[in-house]
């Protein structure tokens, strides 16, 4: 663009509808917020340091510059609170300009505004070039600087003896203001644009932005034509309140023919929106008693419009106040804050609960003509302080207890207290100030009725104390409010009486423990186990018996208590523990109820010696020669130190060999050695008697015999097989001797095995003597008559051999009877040693009962159960000689009970009388 071409802005005028509205506008205006100017340019040098200034940018506020905070969007300048901008940092600009945006924000009503802001960098040699764009003048420098797009409200370019001109503003086009909700008629015309270059080409016009060609769209078009631009429909200031828009004018081929110029298009506010409170019911509370102009609560209404016009100046009123006791304006509202306060005093919780508040919000700084209202509840409740004592009922309570009882409930004592219930102000604490030294008693509080429990802790006893006299005061878990005294009535006097019962005797020792030597005769005073009744003031008499006396050495008295000795007390007794033994008495009076009490009577039994020594150990085994080994001896005693060890072991003189063969070293006080005297004893078993004595006083002595077995032995020292044998007191002899009888016998049990192996292998060659069929055992005779008859059609010559069992070995697999004998391979029965030793005896017969239960041939199947054969020469008659009652007075039903074998004989006589 070039300094001869001026492009002039015509406004040719608003639309119809502005003009009307322009006069009420006039009327109506009211602070405005916001920039001097839209947007704010400055020449900077490419080099700028930190802090340095580099423009200042002017903002109007409504209520207080001070309320004013001013950001940017970038890194590089700050804005401070003047106003001044400033670099952060060191800069070095390598473009032409520098553009970023500056907000301000108003604390109060949290609004912003914003403004752009352009730093052109100055393409000269003079690092200090730079201007301050201050209330829309600029100090002018080199227009062929400044790019080609770059619009500066510049007035009409003059020279300077600095060679700078100044030029003329381009477009200067002021807010364009829209009133909201216009009702037209629409499209409605707002401004017309126009190029002073239309005269010499056709040109045509264009818009852009929100609200052009971005959404909402078409609510601004304009004629291309002649620039006019209107709105085609009512604005709401709600919905926005702003338009930014470009407007563009090209020639008909499209190109650009000026700079496009910024449109701001405002929307004026009207009052068309009323107040709106955040809740319809606001809950407040303050406490009882409070004083003139304390805090309550605080409401709060918004309104949509504009806030810094009074058509969104909110103002509050209370309208109503529900009780209106003590004073129908107990309260009032900050009409700007909506903090509503107590203004009068007198509030008490127990006389109105709940405050019911009508509040009412109108804009239009609260004129009631003019401006639109809303109503909210607000409810203020009373919260309770405690500033009523708790107050007992009566002066005076009563009430009994027998004695001897805990956890007992006696009185019950009742308050009144006007606070809220079940709470820290009402719930009663009650303690007993005097009457109760012991403790005896506590006042628990019931958590329901707020009562006082007056509970026994510890029991009492009517011998003495008969009555109580407590004082107990009764206060709050909170304390009382400020300036709130005790009343009198908060301490009571609480009457206890204690009734007497009859309590059960009682030992004053018990356990009680006497000591005394064992051994004391039967009949002997040990003590008096009395008892006492702690009922002094009733007349009884008490008995006595025994619980338990384990080993029934004691007797009590019945009448006062009185021990004595039934038998001989003796400490080595198993009814002793730790030398003590233990019996327990009983005691009962005869009241009503009657009462027992028990006690315990532990005697401590103090050893006398009254048990003498015994030898150990009782056998022993020795070498037949002296020198190889001997017999470690000590001795038992019952009795406890000192009347046991160190013992004393000696041999007596009578047997005079005992003496001879044998003698005793002594080792210590417990222990001594008992070996033999001579070189060589003859093995066998001798009876060694010892006296043994113990240091007791008097001591005691005893004889005791210990059975020594003399043997042969190795040259270890042990007893050798034969010499054990010989020691059990059989000579060389009767050795050999037992050894042939156990070859003989083992050469017989061999020729038997082998003569039996011999006679199995023929029975299995022999034929059968008889048919199974045949065998007169499988069959029964049935007799119709006393004695019955033999079949003698039946062979019973085989009844008569039964040695003649060869038909029996030779009998098919399968076909045997269980009375016969199993035919096997013959058990290997163990073989007796040729020379038995005596552990060997007992191996043996366990080797022959475990071969026996092996074997298949021994009993019940060792022998032939053979029943009916009644042998050569038999005694016995013949079974048909037996009697055979056919009376019908016998019941052979137990016939069926007998099993199959018996069957023939239950069908036989069990159904007699139905043939």
């Amino acid at each position: 663009m070039t300094t001869g071409s001026v492009l002039p802005l015509l406004l040719l005028g608003l639309s119809g509808a502005l003009r009307a509205h322009h006069e009420d506008l006039t009327v109506r205006e009211a602070c405005k917020a916001g920039f001097s100017e839209e947007g704010y340019t400055a020449l900077i040098s490419p080099n700028v340091v930190e802090g340095e200034k580099l423009l200042k940018v002017k903002f109007s506020s409504c209520v207080d510059t001070k309320g004013t905070q001013y950001e940017t969007n970038s890194l590089d300048f700050k804005v401070g609170a003047d106003g001044t901008v400033f670099a952060t940092r060191e800069l070095k600009i390598p473009s032409e300009q520098v553009a970023f945006t500056v907000t301000a924000r108003e604390r109060q009503s949290a609004e912003q505004w914003d403004a752009m802001v352009r730093l052109l960098v100055a393409q000269t040699s003079s690092s200090s070039a730079h201007s301050e764009h201050k209330k829309g003048k600029t100090v002018a420098l080199d227009p062929s600087q400044l790019p080609k797009d770059t619009l500066l409200p510049w007035p009409q370019q003059h020279q300077s003896s600095g060679g700078l001109r100044r030029q003329k503003r381009d477009w200067v086009i002021p807010p364009i203001n829209v009133p909201e909700n216009s009702r037209g008629p629409f499209p409605q015309q707002l401004v017309r644009i126009r190029s002073d270059k239309d005269n010499d080409i056709p040109i045509r016009y264009s818009i852009t932005g929100v609200g052009a060609d971005q959404p909402p769209m078409e609510v601004f078009n304009i004629d291309s034509m002649s620039g006019r631009m209107y709105v085609t429909r009512p604005m709401d200031r709600e919905e926005r309140a702003s338009y930014h828009l470009r407007a563009h004018a090209v020639d008909m081929n499209g190109n650009k023919v000026e700079n496009p110029i910024d449109l701001y298009i405002y929307v004026i506010d009207m009052n068309d929106n009323r107040p709106e409170f955040i809740n319809q019911v606001y809950n407040g509370s303050v406490d009882e008693g409070s004083k003139p102009g304390t805090y309550v609560m605080t409401v709060t209404a918004n309104d949509a419009d504009d806030s810094t016009t009074a058509n969104g100046m909110v103002r509050y009123r209370i309208v109503t106040q529900t009780p209106q006791s003590p004073s129908q304006n107990m309260f009032t509202i900050n009409s700007e804050t909506g903090d509503i306060v107590t203004v009068a005093a007198g509030l008490d919780r127990e006389k109105v609960q709940q405050y019911t508040v009508i509040v009412q919000a109108t804009d239009m700084e609260g004129n009631l003509n003019y401006g639109l209202s809303n109503t909210a509840t607000a409810i203020i409740t009373v919260t309770d302080v405690n500033d009523n004592p708790p107050e007992f009922t009566t002066s005076t309570f009563a009430g009994e207890v027998p004695e001897n009882r805990i956890e007992t409930v006696v009185a019950n004592l009742t308050v009144m207290d006007r606070d809220q219930p079940h709470s820290p102000n009402w719930n009663a604490v009650y303690r007993i100030i005097s009457g109760d030294p012991s403790g005896h008693f506590s006042v628990r509080t019931d958590p329901v009725t707020n009562e006082g429990m007056v509970t026994v802790v510890k029991a009492v006893d009517y011998e003495l104390n008969r009555a109580f006299m407590l004082t107990v005061m009764v206060s709050n878990q909170a304390p009382l409010a400020s300036g709130i005294q005790m009343s009198f009535q908060s301490t009571a006097g609480v009457t206890i009486s204690v009734t007497d019962v009859n309590e059960a005797p009682y030992f004053p020792s018990n356990h009680k423990l006497i000591r005394l030597e064992e051994g004391v005769p039967a009949g002997t005073a040990l003590t008096t186990f009395s008892a006492v009744d702690p009922d002094r003031f009733m007349q009884q008499a008490v008995r006595y018996s025994k619980l338990s006396d384990p080993a029934n050495w004691l007797h009590i008295n019945t009448s006062n208590g009185q021990i004595t000795t039934a038998a001989v007390l003796d400490r080595e007794s198993l009814y002793t523990k730790n030398n003590v033994y233990e019996a327990t008495f009983l005691a009962a009076d005869n009241g009503i109820p009657p009462a027992s009490g028990t006690g315990t009577l532990q005697i401590y039994l103090i050893d006398i010696n009254d048990n003498a020594p015994q030898l150990l150990p009782k056998e022993a085994q020795i070498c037949e020669r002296p020198g190889l080994n001997a017999i470690n001896i000590t001795a038992a005693d019952a009795d406890m130190d000192p009347n046991i060890g160190p013992y004393v072991f000696e041999l007596p003189f009578i047997p005079t060999t005992v003496r001879k063969n044998w003698t005793i070293t002594r080792l210590n006080g417990d222990y001594a050695q008992l070996s033999l005297r001579i070189l060589y004893l003859e093995a066998g078993v001798y009876d060694v008697p010892i006296i043994v004595t113990d240091s007791g006083n008097p001591p005691l002595s005893n004889t005791s015999v210990i059975k020594v077995k003399v043997c042969p032995c190795d040259e270890n020292g042990d007893c050798t097989t034969v010499g054990a044998v010989a020691a059990a007191g059989l000579g060389t002899g009767a050795i050999v001797a037992i050894l042939i009888c156990i070859v003989i016998l083992l050469t017989m049990v061999l020729l038997f095995v082998v003569w039996m192996k011999r006679r199995e292998k023929e029975r299995h060659t022999k034929q059968l003597l008889i048919d199974p069929e045949d065998d007169v055992r499988d069959n029964i005779l049935k007799y119709d008559e006393e004695g019955g008859e033999e079949d003698q059609d039946y062979d019973l010559s085989q009844l008569q051999q039964p040695e003649a069992m060869e038909h029996v070995l030779s009998k098919a697999p399968g076909v045997r009877r269980v009375d016969e004998r199993p035919v096997g391979a013959e058990p290997q029965y163990p073989v007796r040693p040729v020379v038995p030793h005596p552990g060997d005896i007992g191996d043996f017969i366990n080797e022959g009962l475990r071969a026996a239960d092996n074997d298949p041939t021994a009993p019940p199947y060792d022998s032939l159960l053979v029943f009916d054969y009644e042998g050569s020469g038999s005694t016995a008659g013949s079974v048909s000689s037996l009697n055979s009652s056919s009376s019908g007075d016998q019941d052979y039903d137990y016939l069926n009970d007998w099993g199959p074998r018996f069957k023939k004989l239950a069908d036989m006589y069990g159904g007699g009388e139905e043939d």
